[in-house]
Parts: structure tokens; sequence; C-alpha cells
């Protein structure tokens, strides 16, 4: 299956957070580039999916963009 990440600069934190948006509100993560955010995020999201195998929950689907 094939996830979102979703990368925004954090003015506040001055921070690269990604977000796993099928996975809930609160699986985010973050790095000080580009790059590290989206390393950080491949690692929570195979930690989910990982975690969710383990306890038998089904994964979430995953969400497709839809360009008109």
């Amino acid at each position: 299956m094939k996830y979102s990440i979703l990368i925004q600069w954090s003015e506040t934190d001055q921070v690269y957070v990604a977000s796993l948006p099928e996975w809930g509100q609160y699986a985010r993560t973050h790095g000080e580039t580009y790059e590290e955010a989206l390393e950080n995020a491949k690692e929570v999201l195979q930690d989910l999916v990982y975690g969710y195998e383990q306890t038998g929950k089904p994964l979430p689907a995953a969400q497709t963009l839809q360009v008109a």
C-alpha cells in the first residue's frame, strides 16, 4: 500500500513537520531539513505498519490524489 506523507514548514517551531494523514492527527514527526522530516516520516510509517500487523489491526486505507 502507498500512504501519504505531507511535509510543511512550521514557522512557530522552525522545523519541517511531516504528517501521515491516513493514520490520524497524531501521526506526525519533524526534521530540521525537508529530507530529515521525510526520513523520519518513513520510519514512523514503518513502525505504524509493524505495530498494526503485530496486533492484528487492519491497516487504514491509503488515500489517492484525484487531480481534475
